[in-house]
């Protein structure tokens, strides 16, 4: 049995333990060592250090296997928060798992803490991947990805809702791709401005969502729904990827066009919407070639009509004057026939019947004023029916059926018959008697 006294000379004083554990931590952390763990809590202290509560969770959601206090000292507050910024686009907060390089330090008041020295972006890249492919996948499984590409886009769109922000460089750049094309296209655009990168990125997006809707059920009418962003760093996009904005995108009831960041990145945003290019400035030349092509299509037919056209007339001004010219040899030859014809009657006439009388002067006056009038006749109805033959040729003239102030409607190469079958942004080709002109339609009004 231990003595009393035995008991007082082997015990040592609180500090002397602590002494000894600071040893003991010392030696076997003599350099800072990478520890994964999750940020449980943060809190800014207003000496400028940043406090954390590093957890390790056990099989139970509330239930820590591990927990220890870690500081980011003010000195290196900043340095260790922007690098991680710049390698992520994401500011620390709870809830985040980061690999972090510590220094273990202990002290015999304020007991054992972890001095934070650096932390990985590359790991947290790495479990923002891991995120975003388990949201593609339940993307995937829920029926999202090809959802609102089934939605019908105008093939000549021109009313759009912008969602962006308005000091954004790929806005600008949009608006002036979209505007200044060179061609005197128009278009109507209305901004919803909405941050674009960052946390709060998604549920701003979502939110100007939200209120093109609520203009679409006012009244409002739009083609499209255009979600702009230009470049930057990988690690600012990643609010692209994010599952709510994404059904929201796939939901939407109008065809939704993505055009965020360069040419390597490729978002989740990207793969839900009804189409998607790399930079504001492509979507922008994808809407205005559009209309180039069409205009040329247009143009193209207008000229093959006006073509065939033209060699109508021509065969048909051609045919008229053959006509026209067989008519007047023909006449010509009948009224000459018939003179001879006369000529002769009188010849024989004068030669074979002696006038003995005033009576058979007056017979042979009667016949030949008989004569006379059967021919004015005959050549009367014949040029009658040359001007007839000329009428009925006329009238199968195209351009001559015009009357002044009238003019035909095509669209395509089709007959334009009546307004109803007239939308905004038709072209159509006018066929006047002296030429031809080509228009765009602004509005229908039935009356």
């Amino acid at each position: 049995m231990m003595t009393k006294q035995q008991n007082m000379q082997e015990y040592i004083t609180l500090t002397r333990l602590l002494q000894r554990i600071r040893g003991a931590v010392a030696d076997n952390f003599p350099v800072p060592v990478w520890v994964r763990a999750e940020i449980h809590d943060m809190k800014m202290h207003n000496n400028g250090h940043c406090y954390l509560e590093l957890v390790e969770k056990g099989s139970g959601r509330d239930l820590f296997s591990a927990k220890a206090q870690a500081v980011i000292w003010r000195s290196r507050r900043s340095l260790v928060e922007a690098a991680f910024y710049k390698g992520t686009g994401r500011r620390l907060e709870a809830g985040m798992t980061v690999l972090v390089q510590v220094r273990v330090q202990y002290s015999e008041v304020y007991g054992m803490s972890l001095s934070i020295e650096d932390i990985d972006p590359a790991f947290t890249l790495g479990e923002v991947e891991l995120a975003r492919q388990r949201t593609l996948e339940r993307l995937r499984r829920e029926g999202m990805l090809d959802m609102n590409s089934t939605l019908p886009l105008p093939r000549l769109p021109r009313r759009f809702a912008l969602i962006t922000s308005e000091t954004a460089a790929g806005y600008g750049d949009f608006m002036h791709h979209l505007y200044d094309n060179g061609y005197g296209f128009k278009f109507y655009t209305r901004l919803y401005q909405a941050p674009m990168q960052g946390p709060t990125a998604p549920g701003g997006i979502i939110s100007a969502l939200d209120a093109v809707m609520a203009d679409v059920e006012a009244g409002e009418v739009y083609d499209a729904v255009l979600l702009l962003r230009g470049g930057g760093a990988v690690a600012d996009l990643v609010c692209f990827d994010d599952y709510d904005l994404a059904v929201n995108i796939a939901q939407f009831p109008l065809p939704v066009m993505v055009a965020v960041g360069h040419e390597r990145d490729t978002h989740i945003c990207d793969m839900v919407a009804a189409r998607s290019v790399k930079t504001p400035t492509a979507l922008a030349d994808l809407i205005v070639n559009a209309f180039v092509e069409e205009d040329a299509s247009l143009t193209a037919l207008g000229d093959r009509l006006r073509s065939s056209v033209t060699l109508r007339l021509d065969g048909m001004r051609q045919r008229l004057e053959q006509t026209a010219r067989r008519l007047g040899s023909g006449t010509e030859m009948r009224c000459r026939l018939e003179r001879n014809r006369v000529d002769m009657l009188l010849m024989r006439m004068r030669k074979g019947v002696a006038l003995r009388s005033g009576n058979e002067q007056n017979a042979l006056n009667i016949l030949w004023m008989r004569v006379r009038s059967g021919t004015a006749l005959r050549l009367k109805a014949e040029s009658g029916r040359l001007d007839m033959l000329e009428l009925r040729v006329r009238k199968g003239d195209p351009v001559a059926m015009l009357r002044p102030g009238s003019a035909y409607v095509l669209r395509g190469s089709r007959p334009v018959e009546s307004a109803a079958g007239l939308t905004p942004g038709d072209r159509l080709d006018l066929l006047l008697r002296d030429g031809s002109a080509r228009c765009l339609v602004e509005s229908v009004n039935q009356g």
